[in-house]
């Protein structure tokens, strides 16, 4: 009987069963998800295809497209540099201050974005703190594509540096004496020891930041100058033709952007899966 109820017990989920947990799981998902983009697409389906084709590649929705990725991929490649470089700071050495810089690394997720938009706006105007010492150097910020770049740098830091730190703190310190003592240089060291157990979360964060960086539009707003063909992202022109009233041509510049976005996180997670697989089969084979 204790055998009988040992098993039992062990059938018992805190959860329900897989097939409640999946029906409930798809339902949730298809409200909050599948739902609103079928919307979207039925929605943009009511063009023909010569309608469609001249709304997603009109001179200023190409621009728009280069301006939106292009600045994203900038961001998110910076804050892939960097913010490997502070979330190392913070979880390898102790400084004073250093709760004041882990919270400040939060800083863009509690603070609204158009409120850093105009902050950023003015601290890198040429009366502000930053760009009137910018501007005689010949440097423009403010109202440029330059200031877009900057913003989705603020906004998406966090998701590179928050994804990282775990995985930093996994790494043992005494790996890197095991090189050194091996005679690895630093770059040996980091190139060969360190990087391949970072790079697949230092993608997941690059993808994080790159998608954060794509969907914004609050901060970039105040910042970029919103000027067509120069300084104009996809979420901007896609407000301005609601605003006229253009549904259709709103949701078919949505699609677009729900279509490439989708191709590109793809191909990341692709390219993050691989570096996995290979970070693995190495520690498998010096096993």
């Amino acid at each position: 009987p204790l055998r009988n109820n040992d098993a039992s017990i062990m059938k018992r989920r805190v959860l329900p069963g897989f097939g409640l947990s999946l029906g409930f799981t798809l339902a949730y998902l298809s409200l909050l998800v599948l739902l609103p983009l079928s919307g979207l697409v039925f929605k943009a389906g009511t063009l023909s295809f010569g309608q469609f084709w001249d709304v997603a590649t009109g001179e200023r929705a190409l621009a728009a497209y280069r301006v939106t990725f292009g600045s994203a991929f900038l961001a998110a490649t910076i804050n892939a540099v960097f913010g490997l470089i502070v979330a190392w700071v913070l979880v390898r050495y102790t400084f004073p201050g250093k709760r004041l810089v882990d919270s400040l690394v939060d800083l863009p997720f509690a603070l609204p974005t158009s409120v850093a938009g105009i902050t950023l706006a003015t601290l890198y105007a040429g009366n502000g703190w930053i760009g009137r010492y910018l501007e005689p150097l010949g440097v423009t910020v403010a109202f440029t594509p330059l200031g877009i770049v900057v913003a989705l740098t603020f906004i998406s830091l966090p998701f590179v540096v928050r994804t990282l730190q775990p995985v930093i703190e996994d790494i043992e310190p005494e790996v890197e004496e095991a090189a050194a003592t091996l005679g690895a240089t630093r770059w040996q060291t980091f190139s060969r020891v360190l990087l391949p157990g970072i790079l697949p979360a230092l993608l997941t964060g690059f993808t994080l930041a790159f998608s954060r960086a794509v969907g914004e539009y609050g901060s970039v707003i105040f910042i970029a100058g919103n000027m067509p063909l120069v300084s104009e992202i996809t979420p901007l022109l896609i407000i301005s033709k609601l605003e006229q009233y253009d549904i259709v041509g709103a949701t078919a510049l949505a699609c677009v952007m729900l279509a490439i976005s989708f191709v590109l996180l793809l191909a990341v997670n692709g390219l993050q899966w691989w570096a996995a697989n290979r970070h693995h089969g190495g520690q498998r084979g010096s096993l």
